[in-house]
C-alpha cells in the first residue's frame, strides 16, 4: 500500500508552465535563461504559498539541464535533471534562514560557494526565509553576494521584504509573486480533484479558494481536509459546515431587513448566527465584507474588484441594486465603528444589535431620500400615538411685485396676525407687527435667532395654507388654559414635556401672541423640539390659525456683587456708627 502524500506535496509544479498565477514572472526567467542572461543574485517575494520556493527549484533544475525543450522547459531525462527528481543533486543546495541564522551558517554557506560543480554548469543556493538573518549574518554574507565565482548563483526568497537591509537589496534582481486569484485557485483545484476522482461544486470551490487568501499551498491543505471530512464529495454545504464559514444566505437577509427596515428580523437573523456558535465580531466583520464586496458588485467599473468567478458577481450584482450608494458608505462605516468600539464594550450583545437598528433606519431605496435624510448615525424618533407628525417646512417662492389695485371702499380693519397678509392682497405696503415688550432690567436681550423665533414659524405656516381658509375664531385666556390642559392630558408618555407644561404656562403679550419663560436652557430646548405639535393642537382647539408661542429662559436677578474683606469691613465702617466708634476706640486699622 502506497503511502498517502498530501496534495501541497503531491501537486507541486515541477516546471513552469505548472506554476499558477505566475505567468509574467517565469516568462521573464525562461527568457533569461534561454538569452544565457543569468543574473549572480535574486530575491523572490510574495506572501506565504504562492510559489517562490517551488520557482527557485525549478528555475535551479532548469539552468543545468543540458537538453532543454523548445519551450525553455527542462527534459527531465538529463543526469542533471534525474539527480534533481531524485533529490540527490549535489549542485543545488538550500539553507532555510530560520533555524539556520547565524554568522557561523553564514560562514558554512560561503565555503560550499568556493566548491565548483561536480557535472553541470552552476551551482545554486536557495536561501529560504532570508529576512530571518542576523544583522551580523547578513553583514558577514555582503562580500560574496556582490561578488560571488562564476558558477554560483544564489536565489534568496522571502515572506517580509521590508526586513532586509538595503544593501542586500541592491545586489539582487528582485521578483514579486502575485497573491493567486480566486479564479486561478478554484481552476487549479477542479484539476486536481478531476485527478483524484472526487466529485466537487463549483461553489463549494470558491469557498475554499477565498478561505486560502491567495495562498495555493493553503488552498490544496482545506481541499484535503473537506475532501477527507465529505468522503470525496465536496459539496457547498459540507464546506461551509467543516470550515465554520458563515453563509452569505444570512448576510443577504439582512439586506432584506434592511431594506423593508424591519428590525425584528435582523436581530432574529443575529440570534440564528450566535446560536450557531460564531462569534459576534466574527458576524460584524462579515457583514462589514459582505457589504464591500456589493458595493463593488453594484458597479460594472469595479465588479472586477470582487474575487468570484461571474455567477457570483452577477448575484451580487442583483442584490447590490436595492442599495444606494450612500447606504453602503454609511453601513461600512458603522460595521468599522462597532469593529473598533466593540473590544471596550461592556455588553457586546447590544452593541451589534444597536448597529442593525441604525443600518435598518439608515436603509434609502432611492438617492433621493438617502440625500435628503438628516441625523446621520442617530435613531429615528416615533411619532406619539394620536399625534400627528411634524409636517416638513415648505420653501414657498418669494412674491413678486403686484401692479397697484384700484381703489376700493373702506374695509374693517384686519387682525393683527392677519394684517401683513391681508396688507399685500390689497397692494399696500404690509403693516410692520408690534414691538417687542421691553426687557426687564438687568436681563439679557433676547436674540432674534431664525429658525427659533416662532413667528417665523407661523409665518410659513400661515404661507403653507395660504390656499386654505384661515380660521381666526375668537379665544379667552381660559379656553387657552384648557387647550394647555387637553393636551397634556393626551399625551401622558411624554413625561417630562408634560411636567415641564404643567408648571410652565402662557401667558399673554397681545393680540394672539403669548409667552412661556422657562426656567432653564434644556427646558427651552425641549419646548421647540414639540412647538410645532403644540402649535398645531392649540390652533385646532382654538380654531385659530394666528396664535403664537415664543419661548424665553428666565434670567432671574442679577447675581450680588462679592466682596473681599477689606470692602466689607468698609462698608460696614460706611454704613454703622457704632462700628466705627469700636474701631476708633480700640485703635484698629481696617485692611
Amino acid at each position: 500500500m502506497e503511502n498517502y502524500i498530501v496534495s501541497a506535496r503531491k501537486y507541486r509544479p515541477s516546471t513552469f508552465a505548472s506554476v499558477v498565477g505566475q505567468q509574467a514572472l517565469t516568462a521573464t526567467l525562461k527568457n533569461a535563461i534561454a538569452t544565457d542572461r543569468l543574473a549572480h543574485a535574486y530575491l523572490f517575494c510574495g506572501s506565504r504559498g504562492v510559489g517562490k520556493t517551488s520557482c527557485a527549484r525549478i528555475f535551479a533544475k532548469t539552468i543545468n539541464c543540458t537538453n532543454r525543450t523548445p519551450d525553455g522547459e527542462a527534459c527531465n531525462e538529463c543526469p542533471s535533471c534525474r539527480e534533481f527528481n531524485q533529490n540527490r543533486s549535489f549542485n543545488i543546495s538550500e539553507l532555510d534562514a530560520a533555524s539556520n541564522n547565524s554568522v557561523d551558517d553564514v560562514r558554512d554557506l560561503i565555503d560550499q560557494v568556493q566548491v565548483p560543480p561536480v557535472d553541470g554548469r552552476y551551482r545554486v543556493f536557495i536561501v529560504d526565509e532570508v529576512h530571518m538573518l542576523s544583522s551580523q549574518a547578513f553583514n558577514a554574507f555582503l562580500k560574496t553576494l556582490e561578488e560571488p565565482p562564476a558558477h554560483a548563483v544564489f536565489i534568496l526568497a522571502t515572506t517580509e521584504k521590508h526586513k532586509i537591509i538595503p544593501t542586500i537589496l541592491s545586489r539582487c534582481q528582485i521578483f514579486d509573486f502575485n497573491r493567486i486569484s480566486v479564479s486561478d485557485i478554484v481552476a487549479h483545484l477542479s484539476s486536481v480533484a478531476a485527478a483524484e476522482g472526487i466529485q466537487a461544486e463549483t461553489a463549494a470551490l470558491g469557498v475554499i479558494a477565498r478561505k486560502a487568501d491567495g495562498a495555493m499551498r493553503d488552498a490544496l491543505s482545506i481541499f484535503d481536509q473537506v475532501a477527507a471530512s465529505s468522503r470525496g464529495n465536496i459539496t457547498y454545504k459540507s464546506t461551509i459546515e467543516n470550515l465554520n464559514v458563515l453563509d452569505h444566505a444570512y448576510y443577504s437577509r439582512l439586506i432584506d431587513a434592511f431594506a423593508a427596515a424591519d428590525v425584528a428580523s435582523s436581530l432574529l437573523i443575529y440570534k440564528e448566527v450566535r446560536d450557531k456558535g460564531f462569534d459576534s465580531l466574527f458576524f460584524v466583520n462579515g457583514l462589514a465584507q459582505y457589504l464591500r464586496d456589493l458595493m463593488v458588485a453594484a458597479d460594472p467599473k469595479t465588479r472586477v474588484l470582487l474575487e468570484a468567478d461571474d455567477a457570483v458577481r452577477d448575484e451580487m450584482a442583483a442584490v447590490a441594486a436595492k442599495c444606494t450608494p450612500q447606504f453602503f458608505y454609511s453601513a461600512l462605516d458603522l460595521c468599522n465603528s462597532t469593529d473598533l468600539n466593540y473590544r471596550q464594550a461592556a455588553n457586546k450583545q447590544l452593541l451589534v444589535e444597536l448597529m442593525l437598528i441604525k443600518l435598518c433606519q439608515r436603509f434609502s431605496p432611492s438617492p433621493d431620500k438617502a440625500t435628503a435624510s438628516s441625523g446621520e448615525g442617530q435613531l429615528k424618533p416615533l411619532a406619539p400615538a394620536g399625534e400627528p407628525a411634524a409636517p416638513a417646512p415648505v420653501t414657498q417662492p418669494q412674491p413678486q411685485p403686484q401692479p397697484a389695485a384700484p381703489a376700493s371702499p373702506p374695509q374693517a380693519a384686519p387682525r393683527p396676525a392677519q394684517a401683513p397678509a391681508a396688507a399685500a392682497a390689497a397692494g399696500r405696503a404690509p403693516v410692520p407687527p408690534p414691538p417687542e415688550p421691553p426687557a426687564r432690567p438687568g436681563a439679557k436681550p433676547r436674540l432674534n435667532v431664525p429658525g427659533l423665533s416662532l413667528r417665523g414659524n407661523v409665518k410659513a405656516k400661515a404661507e403653507s395654507v395660504a390656499s386654505g381658509p384661515v380660521r381666526a375664531q375668537q379665544y379667552t385666556p381660559k379656553a387657552v388654559e384648557e387647550a394647555w390642559a387637553a393636551f397634556i392630558v393626551r399625551n401622558p408618555s411624554e413625561k417630562i414635556l408634560c411636567a415641564t407644561m404643567e408648571t410652565v404656562r402662557p401667558t399673554h403679550i397681545d393680540a394672539d401672541r403669548w409667552l412661556m419663560t422657562v426656567g432653564s436652557t434644556a427646558q427651552k430646548e425641549l419646548l421647540e423640539e414639540s412647538l410645532q405639535r403644540v402649535l398645531d393642537h392649540m390652533r385646532s382647539s382654538l380654531q385659530n390659525d394666528g396664535f403664537s408661542l415664543e419661548i424665553r429662559v428666565d434670567e432671574g436677578e442679577p447675581s450680588p456683587e462679592i466682596w473681599n474683606r477689606s470692602e466689607l469691613l468698609a462698608h460696614m465702617a460706611e454704613d454703622s456708627e457704632d462700628f466705627r466708634n469700636f474701631v476708633k476706640e480700640f485703635k484698629l486699622t481696617l485692611d
